[in-house]
């Protein structure tokens, strides 16, 4: 669905528990979204991920994807954040 520029920065933070990583990376793959790129770190026990996917043939829109990946992070006590590329940078530009 997504054509032109379809780079989508995902943000994951929270405290850390098994599967974080699992339960994302599952509704991406079944969503046809691709891993580009992706760090992680664990600081005092809390988790933080950053990823970078590509959604040229994602099954489901942009709205559609960031709004399901807030309530994935909900339902295992994380905040996920997705974000166009563009919109991204724009906001972390100094």
């Amino acid at each position: 669905m997504e054509k032109k520029n379809s780079k989508t920065i995902i943000t994951v933070t929270g405290k850390d528990t098994v599967g974080i990583i699992a339960k994302i990376c599952t509704y991406l793959s079944e969503t046809k979204i691709n891993v580009l790129d992706i760090s992680q770190t664990i600081v005092s026990g809390f988790f933080n991920m950053m990823m970078i996917v590509d959604m040229t043939d994602s099954l489901k829109p942009f709205d559609e994807v960031q709004s399901e990946l807030i309530e994935i992070g909900k339902g295992i006590g994380v905040d996920v954040k997705a974000q166009r590329e563009e919109v991204f940078e724009m906001m972390h530009r100094i």
